[in-house]
């Protein structure tokens, strides 16, 4: 089903893993979709794939820490696709693991500067075009690391946990505008990080995570950016300011 069509969708973090699940869930949908990532041949690559398949794709160079590239971004966006109607703002990174009396400031800065200053700065400029149209919807990436903790992952918590709060603030502000805000908390997803594990000799470490899962296995990067599409799609029309945990029952133990 088109749910997307004639959209414009930005997703940010798109040249792997959920990211690139999503802008290829929002083109199947039927969307015009800005793939956006700091690395340049990986994004113009997925960009290209995606367009050989026959959808619409435009594929954008952003370092979402650098407000300047944000904004540029966005502008490029509205030059090219005259509108913004859907946004998923997903580029994150992991902390260095480490004790919280060991962790150091410019590790804490690097995390924060991206996964949740860079969160804000997306939805600052995505709603900037979104109010002037008076509609968008908006879908901001947290994880299951927003909702609890983690040892030797605080730096990583404490922003996920930060762009739940962002959110549901910006949802109040702007519901009333004809855009909806939420937030997604993907649980343990098999990306290209897992396969890194995989690779790295962590096979067994893999294991452990995947008995701590109810539904006994892995989610998969299409399952969450199924859910992202819904939120984005009129079929969600009253879920604002909403966090939606996608984690096959791993939060509720």
């Amino acid at each position: 089903m088109e749910i997307m069509k004639d959209k414009v969708a930005l997703v940010t973090g798109a040249a792997a893993g959920i990211g690139l699940a999503a802008a290829r869930a929002f083109a199947q949908a039927g969307a015009s979709v800005v793939l956006a990532d700091w690395n340049e041949k990986e994004v113009y690559a997925a960009a290209e794939q995606l367009a050989a398949e026959g959808y619409t794709t435009l594929a954008v160079v952003c370092d979402v820490s650098d407000d300047r590239a944000v904004q540029a971004m966005v502008e490029k966006t509205v030059t090219t696709f005259g509108r913004l109607d859907a946004a998923y703002n997903n580029a994150a990174v992991q902390n260095a693991l480490a004790d919280a009396a060991d962790q150091t400031r410019e590790d804490f800065d690097r995390v924060t500067a991206i996964n949740l200053r860079g969160v804000w700065s997306c939805m600052k400029y995505e709603l900037q075009q979104m109010r002037k149209q008076g509609s968008g919807a908006i879908v901001n990436c947290s994880s299951i690391g927003g909702i609890l903790g983690g040892a030797g992952r605080g730096t990583y918590h404490a922003a996920k946990h930060g762009v739940i709060g962002l959110t549901k603030s910006a949802a109040l502000e702007y519901a009333s505008q004809g855009i909806r805000i939420n937030t997604i908390c993907p649980g343990i997803i098999h990306t290209p990080m897992v396969d890194k594990m995989i690779e790295g000799g962590q096979q067994e470490v893999l294991d452990a995570m995947i008995k701590t899962v109810p539904v006994g296995r892995l989610g998969r990067a299409e399952e969450i950016a199924n859910a992202v599409i819904w939120l984005c799609s009129d079929a969600a029309s009253l879920v604002v300011g909403h966090t939606l945990v996608v984690d096959g029952g791993y939060s509720i133990q």
